[in-house]
């Protein structure tokens, strides 16, 4: 509750930037003492030249992670549920969700080692094959791909906890039923374990769309380059050139606003859905 009320709504106050002007150099001050000037930034970010461009590369780029990344976990978590020898599922575990405590530069730093154009190792393994070497991070066509399975590999051993635990909780005389009705593992799976933990996967699909607009900065700003802007450009590295590199704050922040409200917007629908359709939903 610290943590939130510090850092995420004690600053809220700086909202109001994006309807003022603020020039630079202005301090704290500037906050309160520069001319309002309403919408203008937020017409001018959707007149600009760059609009259509990061708002596609942003929701394409996230629909992909959302696609491929939100029943990665839950199909590792059946697999690993399915072990019974209970060493090698920890030892799977285990190495599963290491990745997350990587920290996004390191990830950055291994993918950079491996797909280099210049002298990765897949580059020098190709070479051996006698295969002509792909440039993984500089090639609009598999820049996407790699963020998007590189970003389920650091994460997909931590999300499977949760669901692991929620398969902990279903009633496992539900199981010792369907078995003595002829149910065979499939069964069990599709009929009792994905309806057991259904619940939360809606919960985390909610939040998943609710950060739609969230395409990963960190990991696009530390394997982007220029040949892959048109399809790396994102809205949250719009805004790092805007308000940190051309010190535009106002706009920047005309910018983040407009993306956090379209995150609650889209938060707000998927929990009405949810709850049309039967499920729990967030609140």
């Amino acid at each position: 509750m610290l943590y939130f009320l510090i850092f995420h709504y004690g600053p809220m106050y700086g909202v109001i930037i994006a309807f003022k002007q603020v020039a630079p150099f202005d301090g704290l001050k500037g906050i309160f003492t520069a001319d309002w000037v309403g919408l203008k930034h937020f017409r001018d970010f959707a007149a600009s030249y760059y609009f259509w461009d990061i708002m596609g590369n942003t929701l394409t780029i996230s629909f992909y992670r959302i696609i491929f990344g939100f029943p990665a976990p839950i199909l590792l978590a059946l697999l690993i549920n399915e072990v019974r020898h209970a060493g090698f599922k920890r030892i799977v575990q285990t190495i599963s969700y290491l990745p997350h405590f990587l920290s996004m530069v390191i990830v950055a730093g291994l993918l950079t080692a491996l797909l280099s154009a210049d002298d990765g190792f897949i580059k020098g393994l190709l070479q051996q094959l006698g295969v002509e070497p792909i440039p993984f991070l500089t090639d609009s066509a598999y820049f996407r791909p790699v963020l998007v399975v590189s970003g389920i590999w650091k994460e997909v051993g931590w999300s499977t906890i949760i669901y692991l635990a929620a398969i902990a909780g279903v009633d496992q005389q539900l199981y010792e039923a369907a078995k003595v009705d002829g149910a065979g593992r499939i069964k069990q799976i599709w009929h009792i374990t994905l309806p057991g933990i259904s619940h939360i996967a809606i919960i985390l699909l909610i939040l998943s769309i609710g950060h739609i607009m969230d395409a990963g900065f960190e990991q696009v700003f530390l394997l982007y380059s220029p040949p892959v802007y048109e399809v790396a450009d994102i809205i949250d590295t719009y805004v790092y050139r805007k308000g940190l590199v051309e010190v535009n704050y106002s706009f920047a922040s005309a910018v983040g606003l407009f993306k956090s409200v379209i995150a609650f917007v889209l938060v707000i629908g998927t929990n009405y859905l949810a709850k049309k359709f039967g499920q729990e939903g967030i609140w």
